[in-house]
């Protein structure tokens, strides 16, 4: 049986080509929480028959420590997506993610779950938002069972909708898709940051990024893993603090309490429990 993976914990999702199995091991090593191989935007159509195999038996080889393994498929609306379903049935082991690119409703993710599921289950999904349709499909798609994530496509949306792949003008479609996510109580992860060199301008995006609501980030470069991950780690004091709040609680046996003057209810508990299990207290 595939484990359930709390993609809420990913804080960034490093991209590596599905063409370049040299540098699996070496992403791994990165500092990523995951590792998506991506069979679709990084590898020429007529190379990706070629990398299916090597990509597939890398992500869902087990692992029982490292960097969680994602595949990004391509879209099962077209047939190098079909064929990389095809592939993904034949394996004895399913991987525990599979990003779904330019998911516009809820039928497509039951496609392939049907194609994928067992009798055991199968791989979780991480949905990616790319089109103006999908935005609009946001929450229905956040809403099925088999979805653990949403991810902003930031660049195909912007191409879509006519606008900047800036901050300000990407700004509602990033609100709409914290929303959906949280509707759900799903991850959600932003876009990438495309300057690899703007160490600083990746750093003040992902905080707001953070700020905002996304739990992660997707990273198309190793160097900017570091700086993700320190912008979506809780602080010393938000550990503390949760800790406090999760002892009170405690104390309060589940009932409605005050710490240092503020009322602590079931949602701000929860809040913290997910800070902790940030940096794997509990």
């Amino acid at each position: 049986m595939t484990d359930r993976l709390d993609a809420a914990l990913l804080r960034s999702l490093l991209f590596v080509p599905a063409t370049r199995p040299e540098r699996f091991s070496r992403a791994a090593a990165s500092g990523a929480d995951a590792i998506i191989v991506d069979l679709e935007d990084a590898v020429a159509d007529d190379a990706k028959d070629a990398a299916r195999g090597e990509a597939i038996a890398w992500v869902a080889e087990p692992a029982t420590s490292g960097p969680a393994r994602c595949l990004r498929i391509n879209s099962p609306r077209s047939a190098h997506g079909l064929r990389d379903l095809l592939a993904l049935a034949g394996t004895p082991t399913r991987p525990p993610l599979v990003m779904l690119p330019k998911v516009e409703s809820p039928g497509e993710v039951d496609v392939v779950d049907g194609v994928l599921s067992t009798r055991d289950g199968g791989p979780a999904f991480v949905a990616l938002i790319e089109t103006a349709r999908g935005l609009s499909a946001a929450e229905a798609v956040a809403a099925h069972p088999r979805v653990t994530a949403l991810a902003l496509g930031g660049a195909d949306l912007a191409a879509d909708l006519g606008a900047e792949l800036a901050w300000e003008p990407m700004l509602w479609a990033r609100s709409r898709l914290v929303s959906a996510a949280a509707t759900a109580r799903v991850a959600v992860v932003d876009v990438p940051y495309l300057d690899v060199e703007d160490g600083a301008g990746l750093a003040r995006e992902s905080e707001a990024a953070r700020r905002l609501g996304f739990t992660g980030k997707l990273a198309i470069h190793p160097k900017q893993v570091a700086p993700i991950n320190a912008a979506f780690a809780p602080s010393a004091e938000e550990v503390t603090r949760a800790r406090r709040i999760v002892d009170a609680a405690a104390t309060a046996r589940g009932g409605v309490c005050l710490l240092d003057g503020r009322m602590i209810d079931a949602p701000v508990v929860a809040a913290a429990r997910t800070t902790l299990a940030r940096v794997g207290q509990s």
